[in-house]
């Protein structure tokens, strides 16, 4: 892959519909003057960018179980059982194994209903590096069905006060994970998993279950979405348009485009910021804060314009204030690769590279972390 530059995204058509919301003035109009007061701050981020955008959430189960179904080398699979007693739910939860299994780090993907799983190139990215994967399929918790319509899924009916759309029952999936990755280890010498070196990722509506899990699961030390579009990490209030690699000009996702396709994704008061988006009390910026500060890693594509590059960006460079104002400001990550809209090998690689560097900071970062595709914007924060 020939580095990333900035003349590979030719942007022709820009458009800002106001500034960002201020990530460090309480609701109040006071202002977050230290990093003790950032678990107030946070509480309130979660009420716009968790809440209105993807709904209320599910909460934690009344009980969870866990059946082996088949243990092989490298190759388990489980199903957990969980939810409520009245309304249990189940889902199947597939792990792949590196060669020696012993409290290595682990991926978690709610994307088991996409193809990756069955690329050899892209598990070995992982896998021959010492990393697992932990695989589920979202969609037994909640359908992804375009023009079905809303709450269809197991997990409406088990919590049916809730506001949540899919993806927030998707999220709810990867805690679940989680959940059972602790019971697998729990009273055994020679635990599979490091619990303490746990990333989640997805990609495209995956991605965005992704940052609202690592948003909210705190027991997640990376969190990686990639290519997310509209509704995790591409910004609303930017529209923009553009061409790359000789592909014909192509525009940002906006509000409106996920609401009109995808309502059910989301929340059920997200549509009436459809075509006002300034005036929406958040951006991608504030669900990107909340996973500091631990550590967040947003993949992109230079190619993807639907994904809105520039406003990934921007909503990635107001976010950094919130690692530099807890002192971690190296645990914010950023990379754009060439091509379009994909959860590659190569992606992989960099998640990995991340991982193993939060174990031995020696390592050397690969090459193409925070380099842009375009000529840089001035911030909107």
């Amino acid at each position: 892959m020939k580095s990333v530059h900035e003349n590979l995204l030719h942007v022709t058509d820009y458009q800002v519909l106001g500034k960002l919301p201020d990530l460090f003035t309480f609701e109040d109009g006071t202002p977050v003057a230290s990093p003790v007061d950032w678990p107030r701050r946070r509480e309130e981020l979660y009420k716009t960018a968790v809440e209105l955008q993807f709904g209320t959430l599910p909460p934690a189960p009344e009980f969870l179980e866990v059946e082996t179904l088949f243990v092989g080398e490298k190759n388990h699979s489980y199903r957990i059982h969980t939810g409520t007693k009245a309304h249990p739910v189940s889902f199947l939860m597939k792990l792949v194994l590196p060669a020696k299994a012993q409290k290595v780090p682990a991926i978690v993907d709610g994307d088991l209903c996409f193809p990756y799983h069955l690329d050899k190139e892209y598990l070995s990215a992982a896998t021959d590096e010492g990393v697992a994967w932990v695989f589920f399929d979202r969609t037994e918790l909640a359908h992804d069905i375009m023009g079905e319509g809303r709450r269809k899924g197991q997990l409406y009916d088990a919590y049916p006060d809730y506001t949540f759309g899919a993806i927030g029952a998707w999220a709810w999936g990867y805690s679940r994970c989680v959940d059972a990755m602790e019971v697998l280890c729990k009273d055994k010498a020679n635990p599979l998993f490091d619990l303490s070196l746990i990333a989640f990722s997805g990609h495209s509506r995956g991605g965005k279950t992704a940052a609202l899990a690592g948003a909210v699961d705190t027991r997640a030390k990376v969190v990686n979405p990639n290519e997310t579009c509209a509704g995790a990490c591409g910004c609303y209030r930017v529209h923009m348009k553009g061409y790359c690699d000789g592909q014909g000009e192509w525009r940002s996702e906006t509000l409106a485009d996920l609401w009109r396709n995808f309502p059910f994704w989301m929340g059920p008061d997200l549509g009436e910021y459809a075509n006002r988006e300034e005036d929406l009390p958040f951006d991608a910026h504030f669900l990107k804060a909340m996973v500091a500060p631990r550590v967040l890693f947003i993949s992109e594509a230079a190619g993807d314009l639907w994904s809105n590059p520039v406003g990934s960006w921007q909503t990635s460079i107001a976010a950094q204030k919130a690692f530099d104002f807890l002192g971690v400001p190296d645990n914010l990550y950023w990379y754009f690769r060439e091509g379009t809209h994909y959860h590659t090998p190569g992606d992989v690689k960099m998640l990995v590279n991340i991982i193993k560097r939060q174990r031995d900071p020696a390592i050397p970062m690969e090459e193409g972390f925070f380099q842009t595709p375009f000529v840089p914007f001035d911030p909107i924060d």
